[in-house]
């Protein structure tokens, strides 16, 4: 007999949701995880000085709010605390307001200009059903939920950023929150789907202000391994899987890691057909990030922005799609586009009194050992003159950092790998089942399998229904 009915490797969200998933149907889970704590990208520590806080990868959460999966689970009563701020997005512009994101579509179209009317008529269908388009998708390929809905989603979202906003907007207003939200895609704004990426963005803020884990991101990992464990599921830490030997007998395996590691680990279990289509993924690009204990709140220009969990620094559209293509090029930009986060604004807990957290982050190609910090700190300057002054210490995290502090983060990239359309939803290689593999009891359910990047869960809940709904056998 199996020890366990599922052995899960990896505890970052997915991994946890996977558990939870499967311990919900009375499954007996274990969890392995390489790190101290439980949490992958969803960690807290003192990076800089004593008392300051810092979300070391993952900071604001509007995908783990509105997870359809997540919005099941009890997490409150593990001790989950949702911060919600005034606005999602500040993007400020040099001779002009900020232009806020803000829950209601209406006040964010009057920003906009002679693009009021048309903002309002992209995004206000989407908003009203969120619920039904989020479940659709936030998933691998399927019948849809809602076929119409989605068809016209995507209909907008498979264009190109660039050609979305030369059809739809004038203004630069409109232009540049557009261009901040298609900046997470991590691709170049002349590519299909960076449009898809930056309208969920959007509907995503019009739903709810993106909000923050009181406390940090970390609160986030202890609730879902909280409940995890109530359920009877159990979790052991410091323990670093290098050989599919070192597992304990199981049913099934799922893997919360990427494919390379994935195919080093089951380098025996799986064909070397397989293992040829892992080794040849598409990590993408990877970021340099900065971390800083500030004496005071950053002093931008619009004092609006302070009215924002999350910050897009980069100027129009135009400098923004420069910076997107430089790195996906090879090339380190000289203004890169910026995500930044200011989570003290909303949460005491994360410095002392009367100081304060910030964290950006810039795009690099994969790999690169170039420290962005000046660039960085360049670009915030020129919308937030004075912040060098306030700086009381900072923390730099590299490309190789990152994949030293996570291994699926191969060369700085984040998310799991490229999202083009090539890979999207056929990560990590094109399968009926994305999350199974030729071994009837490997999986994966990392955020290289669909829907992808994001701190939501979809994956691993997706990847247990598909144990669930096939019955694994070991292959020891």
């Amino acid at each position: 007999m199996s020890a366990y009915d599922a052995v899960i490797i990896g505890s970052g969200p997915n991994g946890l949701a996977a558990g939870i998933a499967l311990s919900q149907e009375g499954k007996r889970v274990l969890i392995l995880e390489a790190h101290k704590e439980v949490g992958g990208g969803t960690r807290t520590a003192e990076l800089t000085l004593p008392g300051f806080h810092h979300d070391v990868c993952s900071a604001v959460h509007p995908s783990g709010f509105i997870s359809p999966f997540f919005k099941t689970l009890p997490l409150e009563k593990f001790g989950l605390e949702w911060i919600h701020p005034e606005v999602s997005v500040a993007h400020p512009l040099d001779n002009a307001p900020a232009i806020l994101l803000k829950k209601s579509i209406k006040d964010t179209a009057t920003q906009l200009g002679q693009d009021s009317n048309s903002w309002m008529s992209l995004f206000e269908e989407f908003v009203g059903a969120s619920d039904a388009l989020f479940k659709d998708t936030m998933a691998p390929l399927q019948i849809p939920n809602n076929p119409i809905l989605l068809s016209k989603f995507g209909l907008k979202g498979a264009r190109s950023a660039v050609s979305f906003v030369n059809s739809y907007f004038k203004d630069e207003q409109a232009k540049a929150l557009f261009a901040g939200c298609a900046g997470h895609s991590i691709l170049p704004f002349d590519k299909m789907l960076t449009s898809a990426f930056a309208m969920m963005f959007v509907i995503q803020g019009h739903v709810t202000n993106w909000p923050i884990v009181k406390g940090g991101s970390q609160n986030l990992a202890k609730a879902l391994s909280g409940y995890f464990v109530s359920l009877g599921g159990t979790i052991t830490t410091n323990t670093r899987i290098t050989n599919f030997e070192q597992l304990p007998k199981a049913k099934a395996y799922l893997f919360d890691t990427d494919p390379k590691q994935l195919a080093a680990i089951c380098k025996d279990e799986l064909p070397k057909s397989y293992l040829n289509r892992l080794h040849n993924y598409k990590y993408g690009p990877g970021i340099f990030k900065v971390d800083w204990a500030l004496s005071e709140s950053i002093p931008w220009k619009d004092p609006n922005c302070l009215k924002a969990s999350t910050v897009h620094v980069g100027g129009t559209f135009n400098e923004i799609a420069k910076s997107e293509k430089d790195m996906w090029e090879g090339r380190h930009s000289e203004k890169p586009f910026l995500i930044l986060c200011q989570q003290s604004e909303f949460d005491a807990t994360r410095a002392p009194k009367g100081q304060h957290t910030g964290y950006a982050y810039c795009h690099v190609p994969n790999g690169s050992t170039k420290d962005m910090t000046a660039a960085i700190e360049s670009q915030i300057e020129r919308f937030a003159p004075g912040f060098k002054n306030i700086i009381l210490s900072r923390h730099k995290t590299s490309t190789k950092g990152f994949q030293d502090y996570n291994p699926n983060y191969l060369g700085g990239a984040i998310t799991g790998g490229v999202s083009d359309i090539s890979q999207l939803f056929t990560r990590p290689v094109a399968r009926l089942n994305p999350y199974s593999t030729p071994n009837p009891s490997i999986y994966i359910c990392s955020a290289s399998s669909p829907p992808g990047g994001g701190v939501h869960g979809m994956c691993g809940y997706y990847a247990a229904k598909s144990v669930l709904n096939k019955k694994a056998t070991i292959k020891r």
